[in-house]
């Protein structure tokens, strides 16, 4: 009895649609790894933007809260990036942005301008913003110059919450944090998520009172996290990896 072999075209066919399957899924892989950064950027503007709108809608602590799991979002964003090997300028300026709209724009809002001279210190403190991540470039590998952004909008944040929005003492570290954002001295990179074990272990307290923690705890441990990094930068977080 004789067997009819398949024609050899069928197996040509199988042969390059497995192959196609291959490449496409290879590159379904590398365009996740070159954006997973990007969409941390994305996500963290998001809570920016969200922050902004509940800041113009009375909501501010739920403002703060979301502009404290923005300032989680860009501690992993950079980590994210420099492990995947994805650093791209692209990325950078999405960085940039989503870092501008919640440290800087969503941040002043908390200080709630009533008059010029409030509306002023706002305004003050977003072009502090600005000119800290547009010109003050180190130079530097993995040092900044003048105080990140990030920690000066947990630190008023937390300060936020632990005073039930006492807008003098809002302003009057809202001046202190603009002093230190324009200066020109050094900090350290902190690499909370590519560093020693308890920096991680702070990182993961921050994501555990955020999901399951009161206001009092919260702004506790955020004003303690920042505060140590503002005032003892070296002395605590340029460790090195």
């Amino acid at each position: 009895m004789w067997m009819v072999s398949p024609p050899s075209g069928i197996f040509h066919h199988l042969k390059k649609l497995f192959l196609s399957e291959q490449a496409g899924r290879a590159q379904a892989l590398e365009f996740v790894r070159k954006n997973v950064a990007n969409a941390i950027s994305m996500a963290n503007l998001i809570m920016g933007v969200s922050s902004i709108l509940c800041s113009l809608n009375g909501q501010y602590h739920c403002a703060c809260w979301l502009l404290l799991i923005g300032f989680l979002l860009d501690l992993a964003d950079g980590a994210v990036a420099r492990q995947l090997n994805a650093c791209s300028a692209l990325g950078a300026k999405l960085d940039d942005f989503a870092d501008f709209t919640s440290f800087g724009l969503a941040t002043a809002l908390l200080l709630q301008a009533h008059g010029i001279l409030d509306g002023l210190l706002a305004i003050v403190y977003v072009l502090a913003v600005f000119a800290r991540l547009c010109f003050f470039s180190s130079g530097i590998p993995f040092m900044y110059r003048g105080l990140p952004c990030p920690y000066a909008s947990a630190l008023l944040t937390g300060t936020y919450l632990l005073t039930g929005g006492n807008l003098v003492a809002l302003r009057i570290i809202a001046i202190v944090m603009i002093l230190f954002m324009v200066d020109q001295g050094f900090y350290p990179h902190d690499k909370v998520l590519e560093s020693q074990l308890w920096k991680k272990m702070v990182y993961a307290g921050g994501i555990l009172t955020v999901l399951f923690s009161s206001y009092s705890i919260v702004s506790l441990y955020y004003l303690v996290w920042s505060s140590t990094y503002i005032f003892f930068p070296v002395a605590l977080w340029s460790t090195k990896v």
